[in-house]
C-alpha cells in the first residue's frame, strides 16, 4: 500500500511538471491538508457524541435490553457462544453501534469481542466465531449510516440523508451474503 499511495503521488507531481501544473498541484496539497484536518476535528466530535451516547445506553441497562433481544440472532449466528454472556454482550454492543452506522465508535466494542473470543479459543487459529464476527463486521449492517451522512453535510449535500435507502439495500445484501458464506463454510469444516 506504501508503494502504491508514494507512486501516486509521484505520479501526480511528474504529470503536474510535465504540463506546468505544478502550482496547480502544491496548491491541491495545501488546500487537501486542510480539508482533512477539518473532516477529520468534524468526525472526531461526531464519533465521540456518538461514543458517549452507546455508553450512557451501557451504562442505562438499554444495551443490555437489546443484547437480550438479539440473543435468538446470536444462537443462530454463534450456537458455541451459548455459556459465554461477555463475548456475546461485546458482539451485541458492536453490532448495534454498527447498525447504527458508528463504524468508528464499533471499534472499542469490537476490539473487546475479540479479546473475549481470543480468550475463549484454545487455538492458535481463529476459531469459527472469531471468523462469523470478522465477516459480519466487515458486511457491516446499517440501518442509518451516521458516518456517511455527516460526510455528505460536512461537504455540503443538498440532501445529506438520502443516502439512507441505497445504504440499507447495499448493507443488507453485503450482510445476508455473509450469513450464507459463514453458514456454508460451517457445513463444510463439519464435514471435513
Amino acid at each position: 500500500m506504501t508503494y502504491l499511495w508514494a507512486g501516486m503521488i509521484l505520479v501526480g507531481i511528474l504529470y503536474g511538471t510535465c504540463t506546468g501544473n505544478l502550482g496547480a498541484v502544491t496548491k491541491a496539497a495545501v488546500t487537501s491538508s486542510g480539508e482533512a484536518v477539518e473532516l477529520c476535528i468534524a468526525m472526531a466530535g461526531i464519533t465521540a457524541m456518538w461514543t458517549g451516547i452507546m455508553r450512557i445506553a451501557e451504562a442505562c441497562g438499554l444495551v443490555d435490553v437489546l443484547a437480550r433481544r438479539m440473543q435468538p440472532l446470536m444462537k443462530f449466528l454463534f450456537p458455541e457462544l451459548e455459556r459465554e454472556p461477555l463475548a456475546r454482550k461485546y458482539i451485541s454492543l458492536n453490532f448495534l453501534s454498527n447498525m447504527l452506522g458508528l463504524g468508528w465508535a464499533s471499534t472499542a466494542s469490537g476490539l473487546k469481542a475479540f479479546r473475549e473470543l481470543d480468550r475463549i479459543n484454545r487455538n492458535e487459529t481463529a476459531s469459527r466465531s472469531m471468523c462469523t464476527f470478522l465477516i459480519l463486521n466487515v458486511s457491516s449492517l446499517q440501518l442509518i449510516p451516521i458516518n456517511i451522512i455527516a460526510y455528505r453535510a460536512q461537504y455540503g449535500s443538498a440532501d445529506p440523508a438520502s443516502i439512507v435507502g441505497p445504504a440499507l439495500l447495499a448493507t443488507t445484501v453485503s450482510t445476508m451474503a455473509a450469513v450464507v458464506f459463514c453458514k456454508i463454510m460451517d457445513r463444510i469444516r463439519r464435514r471435513a
